[in-house]
C-alpha cells in the first residue's frame, strides 16, 4: 500500500482551482504525509501533524475539505456568484479536484494505518458518507448567503490601512437584549431588509444623545441579518478614504454590506470631509449597490462650526456654510435617538434586570435614577451598566 503514496501526493500537488485549499494547513500537513520516505517513526510523525492540524479546524475530515472548498476564493466562486459562464477548462478542472476530495474525505484512519502497514496507535479523527460534488453544489447555490473567502468564515470586519480584516471576536449584541427605541430599529431593520432584497436602500445616519444605543443597534441589525448574507465592516474615520477603493472591491460580491463609521464628526478643514461628502453624493465611482454607510454622530451638524466661521472675505460664504452644515442631510435616512424620559429609562432598568435575573427591589427605581444623574443623565447606556453594578453587588453577597 505504500507503493500509493507518492501517487496521492502528485494528485494533490496537481490541484490548482482550490489551491487555497491545497495550500491550507490540512493538505499541506497531508500532502507532506504523502511525500514521507523516511521509516515508519517518520511516518507515523507525519501523519499526526496531519491530524493535529485537522484537529484545529474540527475532528470531521469529510465537513472541513467540504467547507474549505465551499469558502475557498477562486475564480470558478466568483463567476458561479456572478451568475456568469463558466470555461469549458475551468468546469472539468473542478470536477476533478473534487474527485480528489471525495477520496480524500472517505479516507479513515484506519485507512492510514494500512497504507504505512502500521500496527500501533494512531489517533483518530471523524469521517462521512458525503456525496461531494452534490453537497458542493448545494453550498454554492446558496452563496449569496453564506459568501466566499473571508466573507463566509466571519461576519464583521475593521478596514485598517486600506485592508478588510476580520474581526475574530466580534460584538454578539442582539435585538433581543435592546430595550426602548423600537421605532428606530424598526427603520433601520427596514432599510437594510430593502438592501438584502436588492431594492433601494438609503445610507443611514443615527445621530443624538451619547448611551442612547446608536452602535448597538447597528452591530444588532448586522448579527441578526448576517444570515442571510449581510456583513458589517468597520470604518474608522481615518480610513474614510479608502471607502471608494472598499466599494469597488466589494462591488461584485454576492453578499450585502454595511459600512460602519462610529461616531463621525469633521473639524473644520478636514482633509476627509470632502471625501465623505463625494461618498454621500454617489458618485459613479463610489457607488455600489450591494452596500451602504451607517453612521453614527452625537451631533445633529457633523462639522464643528463657531461664530469665526461666518466671517471672511469668502465671495460664496454662504454657500460654504451650507455645504459643512448640511453634509448631514446628504444620508437618505436620519434616525433619532434622544434621551429617553424618566419612565422610558426605569421600563429599561426594569426589563434587563429581568433578562439578568436581578430580583425586584424595593429601592430599585430611587436607586436606578440616582445612578443615572452621577452618569449624566438617563441613557440605555446608563441603564446597562446600572444594571451591571447590581448584579455585580449581589454576586459579591
Amino acid at each position: 500500500m505504500t507503493e500509493s503514496l507518492p501517487y496521492e501526493a502528485s494528485r494533490l500537488a496537481s490541484i490548482v482551482v482550490f489551491r487555497g485549499v491545497k495550500n491550507g494547513p490540512v493538505l499541506r500537513a497531508l500532502r507532506g504525509f504523502f511525500e514521507c520516505e523516511g521509516d515508519e517513526s517518520e511516518r507515523v510523525e507525519k501523519y499526526a501533524d496531519f491530524v493535529s492540524a485537522l484537529y484545529d479546524q474540527g475532528y470531521n475530515l469529510s465537513r472541513y475539505l467540504l467547507r474549505a472548498a465551499a469558502e475557498d476564493e477562486n475564480q470558478y466562486v466568483i463567476l458561479r456568484s456572478r451568475g456568469e459562464p463558466i470555461p469549458v477548462a475551468l468546469q472539468w478542472a473542478v470536477e476533478g479536484e473534487l474527485g480528489i476530495f471525495q477520496e480524500l474525505s472517505d479516507l479513515t484512519a484506519e485507512d492510514f494505518r494500512r497504507l504505512m502497514g502500521f500496527a500501533g496507535y494512531l489517533p483518530g479523527f471523524d469521517t462521512e458518507k458525503l456525496d461531494f460534488a452534490a453537497e458542493f453544489e448545494k453550498r454554492i447555490r446558496n452563496i449569496r448567503r453564506t459568501g466566499y473567502g473571508q466573507y463566509a468564515r466571519h461576519t464583521m470586519f475593521r478596514v485598517v490601512d486600506g485592508d478588510i480584516r476580520p474581526v475574530h471576536t466580534p460584538d454578539r449584541t442582539n435585538i433581543s437584549s435592546l430595550v426602548g427605541y423600537e421605532l428606530q430599529r424598526g427603520q433601520l431593520l427596514d432599510n437594510t431588509r430593502a438592501l438584502l432584497r436588492g431594492l433601494p436602500a438609503a445610507n443611514a445616519l443615527l445621530i443624538g444623545d451619547a448611551g442612547t444605543g446608536k452602535s448597538s443597534s447597528i452591530k444588532a441589525v448586522a448579527n441578526l441579518l448576517s444570515p442571510e448574507g449581510l456583513r458589517l465592516i468597520e470604518v474608522p474615520k481615518a480610513e474614510i478614504a479608502h471607502i471608494p477603493a472598499i466599494m469597488e472591491h466589494l462591488r461584485d460580491n454576492p453578499l450585502k454590506f454595511i459600512l460602519f463609521i462610529d461616531d463621525l464628526s469633521f473639524e473644520k478643514n478636514d482633509d476627509t470631509f470632502s471625501a465623505m461628502k463625494a461618498i454621500l453624493e454617489g458618485s459613479v465611482s463610489v457607488k455600489a449597490s450591494n452596500t451602504v454607510i451607517y453612521a453614527t454622530s452625537n451631533r445633529r451638524h457633523l462639522v464643528k462650526e463657531s461664530m469665526s466661521d461666518r466671517d471672511g472675505d469668502d465671495v460664496h460664504i454662504n454657500d460654504t456654510i451650507q455645504d459643512t452644515v448640511a453634509l448631514s442631510d446628504r444620508f437618505g435616512l436620519t434616525i433619532l435617538f434622544t434621551k429617553p424620559p424618566k419612565a422610558l429609562y426605569l421600563r429599561i432598568v426594569h426589563e434587563l434586570c429581568v433578562k439578568k435575573g436581578i430580583p425586584e427591589l424595593p429601592d430599585l427605581d430611587t436607586r436606578a435614577c440616582a445612578f443615572a444623574l452621577r452618569r449624566g443623565g438617563m441613557t440605555p447606556r446608563a441603564a446597562e451598566q446600572f444594571t451591571d453594578s447590581v448584579l455585580s453587588t449581589q454576586t459579591e453577597e
